[in-house]
């Protein structure tokens, strides 16, 4: 079947208004699990240092009645510092981008500059959880952060040709030949963190990892709950050394399953450096800003978290 002859269709017309939705639709994450969960430090310098201790291990303490009294030894404190990261995002718009009509937003500059916060929020989170050591920076040279897994050295699950860092921040872990996620693999973790006096309570998973672990045995005991910060479902973990909530993390590796003892973790700015606007000058045409953040990683007691390192991710 064909139109009857000269009927006039949408094809033949000209000045049809067009049918754009004013809404801009992005699926792109923005959750920042680990930001959200740590507590903040107070940093006042590009090296930010902190200290820890150990108590003596305990023992079979016996003393003669009416002996006098032995001096026991004491052991200074461990000093350890991590480096201060600039991370920025910088949209440049047009001033006839700004003067035309658009859809789905009002300003291109502001919508422009609401991406590139988020973004930089992401990068962040990417940076806190990547495994590398701390970069000291020069006139060359950008100073970094020691990531999540570069400190982690006393608690590990990890294949046999790979290797632990020395747990200061100023070497990454060197990984090994992947292999499956197991429930045993979580279970050693957890028991030299006891041991060690740590108390996890999270375990955050890249997504193939969160899915395996959601297969470990029937016997497993997990409990539902709701999170309000971080608005997002998850397991609790009922291990024979208390809970952990089990988070998935789309932006840290997937090969590590990262078992933290979150107050034992603070992430810090230097004052009038948190994710702060700066409008820069104009060299034409345009409008430009920075958005800037400068912080740190300060990795308290390193020996209260662990690590299940080497595993597969598809």
């Amino acid at each position: 079947m064909t139109q009857p002859s000269n009927t006039f269709a949408t094809n033949d017309m000209v000045g049809i208004r067009e049918d754009l939705a004013e809404i801009i639709y992005n699926i792109s994450p923005v959750e920042t699990p680990f930001f959200s969960m740590v507590p903040r430090a107070e940093v006042s310098n590009t090296n930010h240092e902190w200290q820890t201790d150990t108590l003596a291990a305990a023992g079979n303490n016996a003393v003669i009645e009416g002996d006098d009294a032995t001096t026991d030894a004491a052991t200074a404190t461990t000093r350890l510092g991590n480096r201060t990261q600039i991370s920025d995002k910088v949209p440049r718009v047009t001033g006839t981008a700004r003067a035309v009509t658009t859809a789905g937003r009002a300003d291109e500059f502001d919508y422009q500059l609401l991406k590139a916060g988020r973004e930089l929020r992401r990068d962040v989170e990417t940076v806190l959880l990547s495994n590398k050591a701390k970069v000291t920076g020069d006139d060359t040279t950008a100073a970094e952060l020691a990531g999540v897994p570069a400190w982690i050295a006393t608690n590990v699950s990890a294949a046999t040709d790979g290797s632990d860092p020395a747990g200061t921040g100023a070497d990454a872990r060197s990984d090994g030949t992947q292999r499956d996620f197991i429930e045993d693999h979580l279970k050693e973790v957890l028991r030299e963190c006891y041991d060690a006096g740590g108390m996890p309570d999270t375990l955050m998973l890249g997504s193939f990892n969160r899915q395996r672990f959601s297969g470990f045995s029937p016997n497993t005991n997990f409990q539902r709950a709701e999170d309000s910060v971080l608005h997002a479902t998850f397991d609790v973990y009922m291990s024979d050394y208390g809970s952990l909530k089990v988070v998935p993390n789309r932006f840290q590796r997937g090969r590590d399953g990262l078992v933290l003892q979150s107050d034992m973790w603070a992430v810090g700015f230097l004052p009038g450096r948190e994710f702060i606007e700066q409008p820069l000058a104009k060299t034409g045409d345009t409008d430009r800003t920075q958005i800037l953040a400068e912080y740190t990683l300060e990795a308290r007691q390193e020996a209260a978290n662990g690590i299940v390192a080497d595993l597969t991710t598809s």
